[in-house]
C-alpha cells in the first residue's frame, strides 16, 4: 500500500500527539472498524498512529492481525498499574501503526480500582508517561477505541483525551444515540476534562439506495452542522470482510470503495487540525 504522505505532520511540529475518542455508547455503529481504518488511513499518508483498545472484546487488536495468545501484555495491565503503556505497545502489520491490546481481562478492571482516588485519570497518566519518553520517531496521533457503554472504560477514554470522533450510522435511531453521547462528553467536560471537544461526526455505513440513509445525513447535518465530516463511509462488503483476515481494509483492498473513503476522512481530519492550529 502506498500512499503520498500529506506534508509535515502538525503534531510532529508541537511535540505531542493529537488524543482522539472514538465514542459512541450505541453499539454496531462503525465505531472499530472506523478506530482501525482511519488509523491506517493516517498512517498512510505519514502519521504515526497509536490505537489503544478499550473494549473487552478486543476487537481493534483483532482486527490488526494481533492474536489473543501474543497479547501478555494489555490495557487491562495498563489501567491496573501493573505495566506502562510502553509495555503494552505491539507493532502490527501496518507500517508506523501501533496498537495497545485488549483482552477479555478488562472485563474486570472497574471493580479492581473503583475505589481508587485516580480511576477516571489511569489512562490519561499512562499515556503522559508515555510522552515523556525521548523517541526520534514520536506517536503523531493516539485513537482510543471504546466499548459501545458508558463505563469507567469509556470515562478514562474521554479524561485522556483532546477531542472526540463519534461514528454514527445511517439508521433510524441515530440522532438519539447521539445526543445521549453529547450529554456525557458534557458531563465529562464540566467534571474532568474541560478542554474535550467534539472534533467531528462520521456517518458510516451510508447506502445511497436506501431513502432513509438520506434523510439521516439530512437530520445529522442540520443538528451537527459543521461538525459533521463531509466524508461518507458507504456501506461496503470489503470493509465486512477485512477483520475476519487480520487486516484494515486498506490492506485488503485498497481500491474498494471503503478504503477510499477512509483516506478521504484521514485527510478531512487533517485539514481541520490545520484549521484548528491557525484559528
Amino acid at each position: 500500500m502506498t500512499v503520498s504522505p500529506g506534508g509535515a505532520s502538525l503534531t510532529t511540529q508541537l511535540g505531542k500527539p493529537r488524543i482522539l475518542v472514538l465514542a459512541n455508547q450505541k453499539g454496531g455503529v462503525g465505531k472499530t472498524t472506523t478506530a482501525i481504518n482511519l488509523g491506517t488511513a493516517l498512517a498512510a499518508i505519514g502519521e504515526k498512529v497509536l490505537i489503544i483498545d478499550l473494549d473487552p472484546q478486543g476487537n481493534a487488536s483483532t482486527g490488526l492481525g494481533i492474536d489473543r495468545k501474543s497479547r501478555q501484555i494489555s490495557t487491562y495491565h495498563v489501567l491496573g498499574g501493573e505495566a506502562s503503556l510502553e509495555e503494552a505497545i505491539t507493532e502490527t502489520v501496518v507500517p508506523r501503526l501501533c496498537v495497545a491490546p485488549s483482552t477479555l481481562d478488562l472485563l474486570g478492571v472497574e471493580l479492581e480500582i473503583a475505589n481508587e482516588r485516580d480511576r477516571a485519570h489511569r489512562l490519561r497518566m499512562a499515556i503522559k508517561g508515555l510522552m515523556a519518553k525521548t523517541s526520534a520517531d514520536p506517536f503523531t496521533y493516539v485513537l482510543i477505541d471504546c466499548p459501545p457503554s458508558l463505563n469507567l472504560l469509556t470515562i478514562n477514554a474521554l479524561t485522556a483525551a483532546d477531542a472526540v470522533l463519534v461514528p454514527l450510522q445511517c439508521e433510524f435511531f441515530a440522532l438519539e444515540g447521539l445526543s445521549q453521547l453529547l450529554k456525557t462528553v458534557e458531563q465529562v467536560r464540566t467534571s474532568l476534562n474541560p478542554s474535550l471537544t467534539i472534533h467531528g461526526v462520521v456517518l458510516t455505513m451510508f447506502d445511497p439506495r436506501n431513502n432513509l440513509s438520506g434523510q439521516v445525513v439530512a437530520d445529522v447535518r442540520q443538528f451537527m452542522g459543521s461538525k459533521v465530516y463531509e466524508t461518507m463511509i458507504p456501506r461496503n462488503v470489503r470493509v465486512s470482510e477485512a477483520p475476519s483476515h487480520g487486516k484494515p481494509v486498506l490492506l485488503y483492498d485498497l481500491k474498494c470503495a471503503g478504503s477510499q473513503a477512509y483516506l478521504r476522512l484521514a485527510s478531512e481530519i487533517i485539514q481541520r487540525e490545520r484549521a484548528l492550529r491557525a484559528a
